[in-house]
């Protein structure tokens, strides 16, 4: 388990537990380092991955709104999935990839018309968030796997959004591996920012198929880009 899945962890169980609720702070990052064991750029990586997910809102300064604030209960398990990661951490790419598409094009034509308009919104959190033009590949691809793992859960369909979840790690391992293949990381990440809004821009306006061809193409064209086939 990489560090920062320490956190995210600790934070789960401490909502699942009710020792953390709703507008509740989280402790300070040197606390949480010293308490898990973790560096506190491993706590602040955990932090974005939480604000952008909608569940922390975070506020620099003094006083009750400083910190890092609870606004949301996760909409799904942040880490209840790693249990099955290593059996899928060594699974073939291509077979990650064929999988990848299939429920993600299954769970955006569900999606349609009625997706959540709450799931919406954090799904266009990560897509902010990724916008950072000072993010590198490492920080790109944690948001880009969240994001990918919000988008089929807008299928509401519990399981799906569990396997998924589970995949998260073995997904952001081939990408990261893959990034010193691309010919420009630059041009690569604008694309794929374009390519993240089109696909919700179509859940949006309930255009199912055309969706599942975007999520479709996006994925495939990333394998294909990174010569991983």
């Amino acid at each position: 388990m990489k560090a920062y899945e320490l956190v995210l962890e600790w934070v789960e169980a401490e909502i699942a537990g009710h020792r953390l609720r709703l507008g509740d702070r989280l402790p300070s990052e040197r606390a949480m380092a010293d308490q898990l064991g973790v560096s506190r750029t491993s706590v602040r990586e955990a932090i974005r991955v939480l604000e952008a997910m909608g569940v922390i809102r975070t506020a620099v300064g003094s006083g009750p709104e400083a910190g890092a604030v609870i606004v949301a209960e996760p909409r799904s398990p942040l880490t209840s999935a790693l249990r099955l990661h290593l059996a899928t951490s060594h699974l073939p790419i291509g077979d990650i990839v064929q999988t990848r598409i299939l429920l993600e094009s299954w769970a955006v034509r569900q999606a349609g018309e009625g997706a959540d308009s709450d799931a919406l919104g954090v799904a266009e959190r990560l897509l902010d968030a990724m916008d950072d033009p000072g993010l590198g590949p490492e920080q790109f691809h944690l948001l880009d796997a969240e994001f990918h793992v919000v988008l089929t859960a807008l299928a509401g369909n519990a399981l799906v959004t569990t396997v998924m979840a589970a995949l998260r790690e073995a997904i952001h391992g081939y990408v990261i591996e893959a990034v010193p293949r691309l010919d420009n990381w630059a041009e690569t990440a604008f694309r794929l920012r374009r390519e993240h809004r089109d696909v919700l821009a179509a859940v949006r306006a309930g255009d199912a198929e055309g969706a599942a061809t975007l999520v479709t193409d996006h994925i495939d064209g990333f394998y294909r880009a990174a010569r991983l086939h």
